[in-house]
């Protein structure tokens, strides 16, 4: 079904580890969708796996076969499924590698429906690296998978740069996955300027944001306290700072972290870039626990996905929230893909 002027983009949401609570959270969502006035969406998945949760939460929720074409129609309705299965009998709480595959060729599909523009943007649920592992999948996350996918779909590099944000803080992590004692060798000038460049860029076209305020946190405390507490701060992020402003970029600091949460400071900027995972991350779910959304940005596709993982321990009990879901469906639909929609 074509997309009309004000029509709100079609969306991928993928299964993630269908045993896991993204089944759970994805009929929530769509069971307050006329109450949220979500933007229709297309579940790649097992619907199998849909109806059995459905039951077993006592949801009554109509799961229908589907694609991009009958998606939005049959949104009003019913829950549309592009179907994937699973590869075996779902235990809700209980992973599997034998679902790997699936959840592989779920994230896949939705990166091609995008790219083709036959969907607006790409939602995640919550993916098991640990399963995925196991079967032989090669990279650290999903941020790397799809930035791979990118870079095949387009012949180009790219460089994604994940961006938690909530209703009151937006924060990018300089260095994510890596053991806190190899961040200080990981902060590197390039790294820096290549970084804040995406976020500039993206805050700009995707976000509406004319001139985007980038507060850079230190590294150290008091971000080096002059050199007394470490050297990263004046030798490696203050350079960078500099070239960046020159660049027109309005990038400032580094900034002691421990004063750039409170609240009359977040008012001083548009999102805040940190050295290390849980700098930024700590403020981000202190803040807004439920309604944060993991952003990645660099690509030449939407993508978001909830802030949380996949639960196992509370999958299909009916205690999982949706918010976070709610709230990555909801920003996906506002940014929509440069790729298209549908």
């Amino acid at each position: 079904m074509a997309e009309t002027e004000g029509m709100a983009p079609l969306l991928a949401l993928t299964q993630g580890d269908p045993a896991g609570i993204g089944p759970d959270v994805t009929l929530a969502a769509f069971l307050r969708r006329r109450e949220l006035d979500l933007p229709p969406f297309l579940f790649i998945g097992d619907p199998q796996v849909l109806a059995a949760r459905a039951r077993q939460l006592d949801m009554k929720v109509e799961i229908r076969p589907s694609n991009p074409d009958r998606a939005r129609a049959d949104f009003a309705d019913a829950l549309p499924v592009l179907a994937i299965p699973a590869g075996l009998d779902v235990v809700a709480g209980q992973p599997h590698k034998a679902s790997a595959p699936a959840t592989i060729k779920a994230i896949e599909t939705a990166v091609s429906l995008c790219m083709a523009g036959d969907v607006g943007a790409v939602v995640t649920n919550p993916i098991a690296k640990s399963v995925l592992y196991e079967a032989g999948f090669g990279f650290p996350g999903h941020t790397e998978f799809l930035a791979d996918l990118a870079a095949k779909a387009t012949g180009k590099p790219v460089r994604p740069v994940m961006m938690l944000a909530g209703e009151k803080l937006k924060a990018v992590p300089l260095t994510i996955h890596i053991p806190l004692k190899d961040v200080p060798a990981a902060i590197t000038h390039e790294l820096i300027m290549e970084t804040c460049r995406i976020i500039q860029n993206d805050l700009k076209d995707r976000f509406g944001l004319e001139a985007p305020r980038l507060a850079v946190s230190g590294l150290n405390p008091h971000a080096g306290e002059g050199g007394a507490l470490g050297h990263e701060d004046g030798d490696v992020i203050a350079p960078a700072l500099t070239a960046l402003r020159a660049e027109g970029i309005d990038a400032f600091g580094p900034l002691p972290a421990d004063t750039m949460f409170h609240d009359d400071a977040r008012k001083r900027y548009d999102v805040a870039v940190c050295m290390y995972h849980d700098q930024a991350l700590i403020p981000v779910k202190a803040l807004d626990f439920d309604g944060a959304v993991n952003v990645t940005l660099g690509l030449p596709f939407v993508r978001t996905s909830p802030d949380h993982g996949t639960a196992f321990g509370i999958a299909g009990q009916g205690v999982a929230r949706e918010d976070s879901l709610v709230a990555a469906l909801k920003l996906a639909g506002r940014l929509r893909s440069k790729a298209g929609a549908a």
